[in-house]
């Protein structure tokens, strides 16, 4: 069976936009072609005002300006959202809402790099925080063991080309919804842009990252509502606090049979031996950072 018919979105491999053919020379001086992951800017307006340059792949800009705007806080669950115009020739989304919002006007324009580190985090981002308390959903190693082979064996951009990150929105051991990008913001974003368009609830939801477990990737999740974050990669200590206080399930580090879990170790159902578990093999084994 295709893995990718789990889906309901997965990663657009064949999309010729996304990635170009780049020639170079190896460590014998051969010429040598490899495929390189497209990069391009996407400005984001917010009604008439320009609130962020980011750049991405260039995939889903629509999903990726409503999960931005969300995700910031810029849009309100009482924020009507009326229309998303994407123009790819000027390369900009416009998110239109049925009352002007007044989040934009204490904005300056920024550009959003595509880099794991920074990228561009707004004040409003830990507006709220304090009041988010996330359900407390069980989850299985079943689960986990099983979503970690399937994501892993997806063909993606990632095993094409490299030099990007994915995010996946699961439930129990079933992968939804796969989006890639250069940053792992955008990949976040685009997964929060997705579920606000299909009004797709969080509660029950995993996220899975191969990027790191930073303050910034669990703040996210927490705003969208999602209990459960889980990563092929590591942990930052500020990430790990805040998981402690929303209450979020924060696993991290799992590589074929291993993971550790930070937060929210009292709501993992141990129904499966990890010597059970599926094994990597080599052809789908990734770097991931910590």
């Amino acid at each position: 069976m295709d893995i990718t018919s789990e889906y309901l979105i997965a990663p657009r491999v064949s999309d010729p936009r996304l990635t170009r053919a780049v020639t170079g020379v190896d460590q014998n001086g051969e010429a040598s072609e490899i495929a390189v992951v497209e990069e391009r800017p996407l400005t984001i307006f917010l009604n008439s005002q320009e609130i962020v340059t980011a750049m991405t792949i260039g995939d889903y800009p629509e999903y990726l300006a409503l999960g931005f705007l969300r995700n910031q806080r810029m849009l309100r669950d009482e924020d009507e959202v009326t229309r998303v115009d994407y123009d790819e020739d000027l390369e900009t989304v416009v998110v239109r809402t049925a009352v002007e919002t007044s989040h934009e006007e204490k904005l300056k324009k920024k550009t959003r790099t595509s880099g794991c580190a920074v990228g561009t985090v707004f004040g409003d981002m830990m507006e709220g925080l304090e009041d988010v308390r996330l359900p407390e959903a069980e989850v299985r190693t079943s689960w986990l063991y099983a979503l970690a082979h399937k994501i892993n064996r997806t063909p993606s951009l990632y095993l094409e080309a490299g030099a990007i990150h994915g995010t996946v929105l699961c439930r129990q051991d079933r992968p939804l919804v796969y989006m890639e990008d250069v940053g792992r913001h955008n990949a976040v974003d685009k997964i929060a842009g997705w579920m606000l368009s299909e009004q797709a609830g969080a509660a029950d939801k995993i996220l899975y990252t191969t990027g790191r477990l930073t303050s910034e990737m669990v703040i996210k999740t927490a705003m969208m509502g999602i209990p459960v974050l889980a990563s092929r990669s590591g942990f930052t200590a500020w990430g790990v606090e805040i998981a402690r206080e929303v209450g979020l399930t924060l696993i991290g580090r799992m590589r074929g049979q291993r993971f550790i879990c930070l937060s929210g170790e009292e709501r993992l159902v141990r129904d499966m031996d990890p010597k059970d578990a599926p094994v990597e093999d080599k052809k789908h084994r990734r770097k991931s950072a910590g």
